[in-house]
């Protein structure tokens, strides 16, 4: 059964879940909100991870999604998870389509839809001493593994780009993968490591740079003594021309936290644009081909949402007033409708939301507890997701009682105003 939208009936379901209605205090008396339904449920836990993948097929009707049987810590090389979707027409039937031992708790193991194909989807897993990637047709079940992971793939679908999780399981844990230890641990900007091009039709993957190689490019904001450096969270323009990286670094003046700069790069890995380089870049997204909405320090208006127009020095702060904490930001089609997340407020509520660019208004879409013991590597962020129709959105959350799960929000109400 759909929650309904009304407060009241909010309440009682948190109150079904053992919740005090007192941690509802975000939600005003006449709101509404839209509903919202489990699509999985225990008692094993689900979830999906980062915003920026494609969760739905073309069709809006199969949601990606992954399954295991424990929580709150992290996993080891041993742990296994399952892959699979939601049948969203099919009484939200659990169709098992693999499994990988190459994951994390913030983004999996990169499972998504190939963009293009109604019926194929890709994950990382770990085969021996080499990650690999698998690419599934759901329907004929016909299977290819390439010798090497994918983090983002192109519009077009022929090509991957990938930063090297070794790496990055030993310097963020959450984002890497157990199983085989960084070669270059010791080094502090190999020149070995940095972010591969991946055909995806042969498995061929080249380097377009490394740390190295993006060292060259100083970096005045920040001081790099004893610093060391990785790369994370890749993502490719919608054009296919370029992509996106950021640059992330931890030195002497960090301690346990670490420096960004978001840099711009093409398809080639050649001409290299800093598009931001005041050390705070977070979450991001491509709006179109020659814009990016990231939360970001600038010294406009210090922490805000900020829309980069690349291969610029220009930059415009968006939802100044409304906007106001980080989030896990998308557009929805047609640019008009950025949908974005808050991490747990001191109540432990997280909001996921929609804001009209037009008019400036924010839409809640619910606020859903987040229990204190998800917390760290292992805490279960929304990470809103929309679907291709843009009328539905899937989060995970561990609201419900029963652990992390997804749940569908029906957005559409909202959008037709």
């Amino acid at each position: 059964m759909p929650i309904r939208s009304s407060r009241r009936d909010f309440l009682k379901a948190l109150a079904v879940a053992g919740l005090s209605g007192s941690r509802c205090l975000h939600a005003a008396d006449d709101e509404k909100l839209p509903s919202v339904r489990a699509i999985t449920k225990g008692p094993k836990f689900h979830w999906f991870g980062y915003y920026d993948k494609l969760e739905f097929d073309p069709a809006s009707r199969h949601v990606l999604g992954m399954e295991v049987d424990f929580e709150h810590r992290s996993p080891t090389a041993d742990n296994v998870i399952k892959v699979g979707m939601v049948d969203l027409e099919d009484k939200d039937r659990w169709i098992e389509l693999g499994e990988s031992r190459a994951w994390n708790w913030q983004q999996g193991c990169m499972l998504q839809w190939l963009p293009g194909s109604k019926t194929e989807v890709l994950w990382n897993d770990r085969q021996d001493d080499r990650f690999v990637c698998h690419i599934l047709d759901v329907k004929s079940r016909k299977k290819r593994t390439l010798p090497v992971p994918v983090y983002a793939v192109s519009p077009d679908g022929r090509t991957g780009i990938t930063p090297d999780f070794r790496r990055l399981n030993d310097v963020r844990p959450g984002y890497g993968y157990a199983g085989i230890a960084d070669p270059a641990k010791a080094k502090l900007a190999p020149d070995d490591s940095g972010i591969w091009k991946i055909d995806l039709a042969s498995g061929k993957q080249t380097l377009l740079f490394s740390i190295a190689d993006v060292m060259k490019f100083p970096n005045a904001e920040r001081d790099w003594k004893g610093a060391k450096h990785w790369f994370n969270h890749l993502l490719w323009a919608p054009d296919g021309s370029r992509f996106v990286f950021l640059h992330r670094w931890r030195g002497e003046k960090d301690g346990m936290g670490f420096s960004t700069r978001m840099i711009t790069a093409g398809a080639d890995g050649k001409d290299l644009h800093v598009l931001d380089p005041f050390g705070k870049t977070s979450h991001f997204i491509w709006r179109d081909a020659q814009h990016i909405l990231a939360w970001a320090l600038h010294p406009s208006h210090g922490d805000r949402f900020y829309l980069y127009k690349d291969r610029t020095d220009r930059v415009e702060v968006v939802g100044k007033d409304v906007m106001t904490v980080n989030g896990h930001c998308t557009y929805l089609p047609g640019n008009q409708w950025i949908l974005n997340d808050t991490y747990p407020d001191k109540e432990r509520l997280q909001h996921p939301y929609l804001f009209d660019t037009k008019s400036g208004k924010r839409h809640p879409l619910g606020h859903f507890r987040s229990p204190p013991e998800y917390t760290g590597e292992w805490r279960c962020d929304t990470h809103p997701r929309f679907s291709p129709d843009g009328k539905k959105v899937v989060i995970d959350s561990p609201h419900g009682g029963n652990g992390r799960q997804l749940y569908l929000i029906d957005v559409s109400a909202i959008l037709a105003g």
